[in-house]
């Protein structure tokens, strides 16, 4: 989509991933190694009564399920901001993912560009909400 399709209040639904437990773990040796995310054992001790993804993942997680419904098309330039990050609640293996996304900034720039702000909003099989965080993105006029 161009930058004058988006509106303010405008909202998408992405499809659903479940994130299985070999999701999580391989995502966590390579990208965040702590226990909660690979020592069943020891998770199980911990606060989450079990191993759980890593916030970063839910964050890539929620990225990609937004980019694959193609509403940025070929006319996104770059990503240019993300704020307001929070991790709600744990993500287990097996919860299954879906994401709002509100369009909650639009601001045209120079040299037939706008920038779009959406929040992302990320909810499992239990309608709970285990992210939310704002992104900002250059988009073509």
């Amino acid at each position: 989509m161009r930058f004058h399709e988006f509106y303010i209040g405008q909202v998408f639904k992405t499809k659903s991933l479940i994130l299985t437990k070999e999701d999580i773990t391989k995502f966590a040796r390579e990208f965040d190694p702590q226990y909660m995310h690979l020592d069943e054992e020891k998770a199980l001790q911990g606060r989450f009564n079990g191993i759980i993804a890593s916030g970063i993942q839910t964050l890539a997680v929620s990225f990609k399920l937004w980019v694959e419904t193609g509403s940025y098309g070929d006319e996104v330039i770059a990503g240019t901001a993300m704020n307001n990050i929070k991790f709600i609640k744990p993500v287990y293996p097996g919860d299954e993912l879906y994401t709002i996304v509100e369009v909650i900034g639009i601001k045209e720039k120079r040299n037939e560009t706008g920038l779009v702000t959406v929040l992302l909003s990320t909810f499992n099989n239990k309608e709970e909400k285990v992210f939310e965080g704002d992104l900002s993105v250059l988009v073509k006029q």
